[in-house]
């Protein structure tokens, strides 16, 4: 199979093969979903709760700051875990106010301004499933009642889309591969074998000829190519074990309302959690979803956000931002419930929770001082952080990223547009 220079380096930028194959591994069934006993002591997971249109900033940030802070109205359903949590005043990425901004939240970097960083517009999500996802069948699972969020991008600036289905979600993750599927899949494999390894013989004879501008790419290309053939070997091994059975009919009978289809998708990520399917996933609630199955709330989400500060219209823009949260502090409580196999503590000790936004707040499309929330992780949680500097400059956000980037052992002091990192220290 031929492959030019040029073809190589289009797969930099997700333009042809390399990207789908990044893309059929992050999908790929690998050993063992379930079985507690091949987990490592300690073994860590991330979560990311995130939106797109911000938090009303007076109900979302406590108006004192330390560990004794006042609880904000709409951080109340997290009351009951006031010390597993920080929240993170005065942090973004520096950008001019606007939509489309929100893109960045999990990167710092454009879509049209990531040709200049290595990994593109890559996710701290993706970074980390990368590095902790070779040994469970789904190295990252993303879930959204809607697309359009546009929060998980990887290393080739290739968004990768929710699951917007709840029971498409749960076939994906609790039902097993009929006979002909298996067979399917594994010629799949063998096929996505052989075209890897046509890519690698082109790679090397292209890195052999390669210039100096070209080398850091070149080297972040190969990575690439290495992780895929790791995660080949150990495909086809998944492929006949059986997943994990789990129940949400309970949540999907009578009327499907939002409440009912998120409690499902949280379940069901929780689940995943527990039987070591995936360590890595996301949830979004996307800014067209309609929120009146929450009471109080008669308007559109993106809607509730431009409500020239009229009372009934905010008093609804934040019962819908309480739902987000309540859905987060439902979520933490199942976690906590569970004891974590092979390790001290609770699962949610184990679990790095991330809830935020790229957006501060839609009602002025504001992109300063994002709502950032950091839970778990077995961190020893500040409270309410004001993060400026001496100077009054907000902080990089992805100086945040680089401690949770650490946490979980990537051996790295900077990430995109970061300037160090923020010191949160961990048991």
């Amino acid at each position: 199979m031929p492959f030019s220079r040029r073809s190589i380096l289009q797969g930099f930028g997700g333009a042809i093969a390399l990207p789908k194959l990044e893309s059929i591994a992050q999908a790929a069934e690998k050993p063992s979903a379930g079985s507690q006993s091949h987990r490592p002591a300690g073994t860590l997971r991330f979560l990311v709760v995130g939106n797109p249109l911000g938090m009303h900033p007076p109900n979302f940030f406590p108006k004192d700051f330390g560990r004794d802070y006042t609880m904000s109205r709409t951080l109340q359903p997290l009351e009951w875990a006031k010390d597993r949590f920080t929240v993170f005043s005065h942090t973004d990425h520096g950008m001019k106010s606007g939509h489309g901004r929100e893109l960045a939240f999990l990167s710092g970097v454009l879509p049209e301004t990531s040709h200049a960083f290595p990994e593109k517009n890559m996710s701290i999500d993706q970074l980390i499933a990368r590095h902790i996802g070779s040994d469970v069948r789904y190295p990252s699972i993303h879930a959204s009642l809607q697309t359009g969020i546009r929060m998980v991008w990887n290393a080739n600036g290739v968004e990768l889309k929710p699951f917007t289905d709840p029971q498409r979600l749960f076939e994906h993750l609790f039902l097993n591969l009929s006979e002909q599927e298996k067979r399917h899949q594994l010629t799949t494999i063998q096929r996505n074998g052989s075209i890897l390894d046509a890519v690698r013989e082109q790679f090397a004879g292209v890195k052999a000829k390669a210039g100096v501008a070209d080398r850091e790419r070149l080297d972040q290309f190969g990575t690439s190519i290495r992780e895929l053939e790791n995660r080949l070997k150990t495909r086809e091994e998944w492929v006949g074990r059986d997943k994990p059975e789990f129940d949400i009919s309970h949540h999907l009978e009578g009327e499907a309302s939002i409440i009912n289809r998120y409690n499902a998708m949280f379940d069901m990520v929780a689940y995943a959690f527990q039987t070591d399917l995936t360590r890595v996933a996301t949830i979004a609630f996307p800014n067209e979803l309609g929120y009146t199955d929450v009471n109080g709330v008669n308007r559109g989400y993106h809607a509730c956000t431009h409500n020239g500060k009229d009372e009934q219209v905010v008093s609804e823009l934040v019962a819908i931002e309480s739902f987000q949260i309540e859905q987060l502090s439902r979520f933490m409580k199942r976690l906590d419930e569970i004891d974590e196999p092979n390790a001290n503590g609770s699962m949610l000790d184990h679990t790095v929770i991330l809830f935020g936004s790229g957006m501060g707040y839609g009602g002025t499309h504001s992109n300063r001082n994002l709502p950032i929330l950091v839970a778990g992780g077995g961190f020893k949680h500040l409270g309410h952080v004001d993060t400026r500097s001496a100077a009054g400059k907000n902080m990089p956000l992805c100086n945040l990223y680089v401690t949770l980037m650490q946490r979980f052992g990537i051996e790295r002091d900077s990430f995109n547009l970061s300037t160090g990192s923020f010191s949160l220290d961990h048991a």
